[in-house]
């Protein structure tokens, strides 16, 4: 798929994901993106992860357009992740789709995943949202099968999501990214993931930032020599899930691309995993029918 050496994971589709993306949540702007775009194909990123409600798909199809060739790279030398909109779920979803594809001019998206369980203006209690979930599923569905969409998967869906999904769809989710670090290591989802054949993706390794300054964290950088941030990410790559950091700092792109040439000891994977409290730094899908 690509010329990187960045290492990948095997999707149910049959097609490699590089295992290190750029995410760009908050960043904004033709300017902001393109630099961003820019530093992370110089770094060895090959994948890029945008959303409908990140409103940056416009710049960031415009970007890659741009620096493929300056970095000696074809389309199909990238992978590209979008999703859909909550406000898109249900019939909306094969529009907020074809938004997505329209925006990012690139032919083709390489992973689409329903952004959110749940449906914008919609109570989480709703008993509509089932159903809003399951029309989103078919339309990407048919996407799928005409090619423009590579695979599909869903994002923040928890266990009971899951399996609700897994019995009626056609086409099994190939990627379920959720929030994931030390303190949220998320056992019953990745066995679910797991026996279902499904990777399981983080985004937020690094706590919103915050678990940069945890005791443990910081230790185990200091005794290893790497800064806190490659630390979480390695933990996480290291059990063969794929990350996520965004920045828009070159410096910090450059510096979160280095974690495939250090490992961590099991003695300090087993420290960073005991930091698991269930806490979240970001949104809350248990709630959702």
């Amino acid at each position: 798929m690509s010329s990187s050496t960045t290492p990948s994971v095997l999707l149910n589709t049959g097609v490699q994901m590089p295992l290190l993306g750029l995410g760009t949540y908050k960043l904004t702007g033709p300017e902001d993106v393109y630099r961003a775009v820019d530093a992370a194909l110089d770094a060895g990123y090959r994948a890029f992860d945008s959303a409908t409600v990140y409103r940056n798909e416009a710049d960031v199809g415009r970007a890659l357009r741009e620096l493929l060739h300056k970095h000696g790279l074809t389309r199909e030398d990238v992978f590209i992740t979008s999703k859909l909109g909550p406000k898109d779920q249900g019939e909306r979803a094969m529009d907020g789709a074809l938004h997505s594809l329209s925006q990012l001019d690139l032919g083709y998206i390489d992973l689409y995943l329903i952004h959110w369980p749940g449906t914008q203006g919609m109570d989480v209690t709703d008993h509509r949202n089932p159903g809003n979930r399951a029309q989103s599923w078919a339309a990407l569905e048919e996407l799928h099968a005409q090619g423009k969409l590579k695979a599909i998967g869903v994002s923040n869906y928890t266990p009971a999501h899951m399996k609700d999904l897994m019995k009626s769809c056609k086409i099994p989710p190939a990627v379920l990214q959720v929030e994931f670090h030390p303190q949220l290591c998320q056992t019953e989802l990745k066995s679910v993931c797991d026996e279902y054949g499904v990777c399981f993706q983080s985004y937020s390794s690094l706590g919103k930032g915050e678990l940069t300054a945890h005791p443990v964290v910081m230790e185990v950088a200091k005794n290893s020599k790497r800064t806190p941030a490659q630390v979480l990410l390695r933990w996480a790559v290291q059990q063969g899930v794929p990350v996520l950091p965004k920045s828009s700092n070159p410096d910090r792109i450059k510096d979160n691309a280095r974690i495939f040439d250090f490992t961590l000891s099991d003695t300090d994977m087993d420290r960073l995993s005991a930091l698991d409290s269930g806490h979240k730094y970001c949104w809350d899908a248990s709630q959702v029918v």
